[in-house]
């Protein structure tokens, strides 16, 4: 990747440092007593949002299923309603098999687990302690007196313009090479239809193959397309990081170099892997 790398994306992640979080008069100073207490809020809130999406009854997902739907323009014209202005709405049987299944699943469920949620609240906790102390700025970390409560969302009002401040540049940053791509890739002058050969974002890779062809499969469900096979003619590979199968295609950089193709494509998983190849065509299929 040229322009849409590791470290950009990294970066997008840093521009909004500050949300979520408030100022506290007592996060100026280590206090074991105020984490305990700011914990057992946000834990008790997390488990009532937790309880009420457990009982949440999947029946309200049918309620649709049969109504009879107004074109929109005659529904808002004040002028008689005839049967050729209106619809009935069914859902796909696929559709409603899926609910009824969640249905079925809902009404034998056991007793909301709460120790459960408490113990995975905690995990989840734990982890994001290590993350923010890991991933913040190290200048805003060593100026934080007790990463856990900074990690549920308050911190000090110096820190808090800090956090402004990095998150402005950060976004700044981000702007001017997301520009500098943008004007890469219009210099190419490669068509839209080409470009949209290589619309993968979010999907799943299942399968790489490499050889006289490069062949990638992709679970689409997450993605934005119903095409799940890329094949890459007569390829080059110039970078191919391990353990591509099972992560997310995340973004793509396509070039056009002696009148063939080079394919840049930044994956989401574990270390963040990456392909580069150079191809004389890209077809693309639903299978």
């Amino acid at each position: 990747m040229r322009f849409l790398t590791k470290e950009w994306y990294e970066l997008c992640q840093q521009t909004h440092l500050h949300f979520g979080i408030r100022v506290h008069s007592g996060a100026y100073e280590f206090d074991e007593n105020l984490f305990l207490r700011l914990y057992k809020r946000k834990e008790k809130a997390h488990v009532e949002q937790e309880r009420e999406l457990y009982n949440l009854d999947p029946r309200f997902m049918l309620e649709h299923d049969g109504q009879v739907m107004t074109r929109v323009e005659k529904a808002f014209s004040g002028e008689e309603i005839t049967e050729e202005d209106q619809m009935v709405f069914r859902m796909p049987p696929e559709q409603r098999a899926h609910i009824e299944k969640l249905i079925a699943e809902y009404d034998v469920r056991p007793p909301f687990d709460e120790k459960k949620c408490k113990e995975e609240y905690k995990e989840s906790m734990e982890w994001n302690f290590r993350y923010k102390a890991e991933n913040l700025p190290q200048k805003i970390v060593e100026q934080i007196a007790d990463i856990r409560v900074f990690t549920l969302g308050y911190c000090t009002r110096e820190v808090m313009l800090q956090l402004k401040k990095q998150s402005a540049e950060n976004r700044r940053e981000m702007e001017r090479v997301s520009n500098e791509y943008r004007e890469a890739i219009i210099a190419q002058g490669i068509p839209d239809e080409i470009h949209r050969r290589v619309q993968f974002h979010d999907c799943t890779v299942t399968e790489l193959l490499t050889g006289d062809e490069v062949v990638i499969r992709f679970d689409t469900r997450g993605g934005f397309t119903d095409i799940n096979k890329l094949t890459l003619v007569a390829p080059e590979i110039i970078k191919q990081d391990g353990g591509i199968v099972g992560t997310y295609w995340l973004y793509q950089e396509l070039y056009r170099i002696d009148n063939e193709y080079e394919l840049h494509v930044l994956f989401d998983g574990e270390n963040m892997p990456e392909l580069i190849v150079r191809c004389a065509d890209m077809l693309v299929e639903e299978e």
